[in-house]
C-alpha cells in the first residue's frame, strides 16, 4: 500500500453508527490513522475522541485513502455511496464494506469496485457494539484472497476472530442466516419470558432456570437481563433487526428455500415497530406480547 504511516495504511471511514463508530474508534484507539464521516456530528465527535480525524465530507473519507470501511444501515445506502464515490477511491486501495446488506447488492458493488482498480471485501460483525469497542467481535469475511490478507492486521485489531467465508456473497449470506436464527430466537424469547411471569415465575428465576436448559442462547444471556431491567436502549434497533430478517427471508425465497419460523420472527419485530418501538432494541419485541408488563414479578390480569 503506498499512503502509510508508522502506523501502517490511512484508512477512510464512513458510517460511525453504534456499531462502526465501535470499530473505527477500535482502530484509531489501536495507533492506525483514521480518516472519519458521519452524518452525525455527534458520531464522528465520539470517534475523535479515540484519535480518530474529522473528515470534511464522505469523498475527504475516501480520498487518498489505502483502505475504507463503510458501515451504512441499508444495501440502499451502500451502493448509493460507492456510486458517489467510487471515482475518489484511489486505484489499489480496499474497499471493505462492514455493513449487513444482501448477496446481491454485495456483488454488484464487489464488480464496481474491482472494474475501477481496486479490490473489495465483504467483512460482516457479529455480537453487540459494546462487544466490538473491546475488539470482542467474530468477523466473517469474503473477497479475493489477496485482498483480505491485505487487511488481516486490522481485522485482528478490530475482531476477537475472523472466519475466511468464501466469496463476497457468502460473508453477506451468512450475517443474514445468523441474525435471523437470533432474532427469530430473540421473538420466541420474548414470548417465553411473559409466558413464565404469567405463570408466576419470578425473573431471576426464570433466567437462572433457562440457562441449565436447551434453551439457553447468546439472546438470554444478553438481551434477557436487558428485558428484565426495562433496559431497551438501543444496541441493535428493532428497525435494524426487522431489515436483516427481512433480507434473509428474501434472499431464502430467491434460492426457494422455505422459512416459516423466521418469517414469524420478522413478523414479530414489524410488529414491534408498528407499535412505535422502531428505534429501540430489538429486545423491545417483548413490549408486542404484553405492554402492561413490569421489570418485576408475575403478570397477572
Amino acid at each position: 500500500m503506498s499512503n502509510t504511516t508508522r502506523n501502517g495504511p490511512v484508512i477512510g471511514f464512513v458510517g460511525a453508527g453504534a456499531m462502526g463508530g465501535a470499530v473505527c474508534s477500535r482502530l484509531a484507539s489501536g495507533g492506525h490513522r483514521v480518516r472519519v464521516f458521519d452524518l452525525s456530528h455527534a458520531a464522528v465527535t465520539a470517534c475523535v475522541a479515540a484519535g480518530a480525524e474529522p473528515a470534511a465530507d464522505a469523498a475527504d473519507a475516501v480520498r487518498g485513502a489505502d483502505v475504507v470501511f463503510t458501515s451504512l444501515p441499508t444495501p440502499e445506502l451502500v451502493a448509493g455511496f460507492w456510486g458517489d464515490n467510487l471515482p475518489h477511491l484511489a486505484a489499489g486501495a480496499v474497499a471493505v464494506d462492514l455493513s449487513t446488506v444482501d448477496p446481491a447488492t454485495s456483488r454488484r458493488v464487489a464488480d464496481r469496485v474491482t472494474a475501477h482498480g481496486a479490490s473489495f471485501v465483504a467483512c460482516t460483525l457479529g455480537r453487540t457494539p459494546q462487544h466490538a469497542e473491546n475488539g470482542d467481535i467474530p468477523a466473517f469475511v469474503g473477497g479475493e484472497s489477496e485482498a483480505v490478507e491485505r487487511v488481516r492486521p486490522l481485522l485482528d485489531r478490530l475482531a476477537s476472530s475472523v472466519h475466511p467465508l468464501g466469496d463476497v456473497e457468502a460473508a453477506t449470506a451468512f450475517k443474514l442466516i445468523s441474525n435471523l436464527i437470533g432474532m427469530t430466537n430473540l421473538a420466541v424469547l420474548a414470548e417465553g419470558y411473559v409466558l413464565a411471569r404469567r405463570a408466576g415465575i419470578a425473573p431471576e428465576a426464570f433466567a437462572a432456570a433457562l440457562e441449565e436448559t436447551g434453551a439457553d442462547s447468546f439472546q438470554s444471556r444478553v438481551r434477557l437481563p436487558w428485558i428484565m431491567a426495562d433496559d431497551l436502549a438501543a444496541r441493535f434497533s428493532v428497525d435494524l433487526a426487522a431489515k436483516d430478517v427481512r433480507l434473509a427471508v428474501e434472499a431464502a425465497a430467491r434460492w426457494s428455500v422455505p422459512t416459516p419460523v423466521a418469517a414469524a420472527g420478522l413478523s414479530a419485530l414489524v410488529a414491534a415497530g408498528a407499535a412505535g418501538h422502531g428505534r429501540s432494541d430489538a429486545a423491545a419485541v417483548v413490549e408486542t406480547y404484553d405492554p402492561r408488563r413490569t421489570a418485576r414479578g408475575p403478570v397477572t390480569d
